[in-house]
């Protein structure tokens, strides 16, 4: 029998500090970022055999995540979203799509917000 599954794994609002903007007091400063990010692919030799060889390690994402976020600095969130979603699905070849989306808390837009948020998909060729 053949089958092509598609399958998701979420990993949702994961927290970080970073030092990302437009304005030069936000590299200073630094604010909350959330991230979320979701994993398409085939995880069915995964759950049949139960086996976290088959799948993507969720630790492994969240490092990728973090270290895309704090180890360098960014003007905007898209670029932050870009680079996020491009790294997993470089070092995951099991995936199939990425979708993240990246907030930030309290943007300054001279106003009430809670959050700026950027949402990038992309899908393996």
């Amino acid at each position: 029998m053949t089958r092509h599954a598609r399958s998701c794994v979420r990993l949702v609002n994961m927290v970080f500090y970073a030092h990302h903007g437009v304005l030069k007091e936000e590299h200073t400063i630094g604010a909350k970022y959330e991230v979320d990010a979701e994993l398409t692919f085939d995880f069915t030799d995964a759950a049949e055999s139960d086996d976290i060889t088959k799948t993507v390690d969720y630790g492994s994402v969240y490092q990728k995540t973090r270290e895309a976020l704090t180890l360098k600095k960014y003007f905007l969130i898209e670029a932050v979203a870009c680079e996020i979603a491009h790294d997993l699905l470089r070092d995951f070849p099991i995936l199939d799509h990425v979708l993240i989306r990246v907030r930030k808390r309290n943007p300054p837009v001279n106003g009430i917000c809670d959050y700026a948020e950027a949402e990038y998909s992309t899908t393996r060729i």
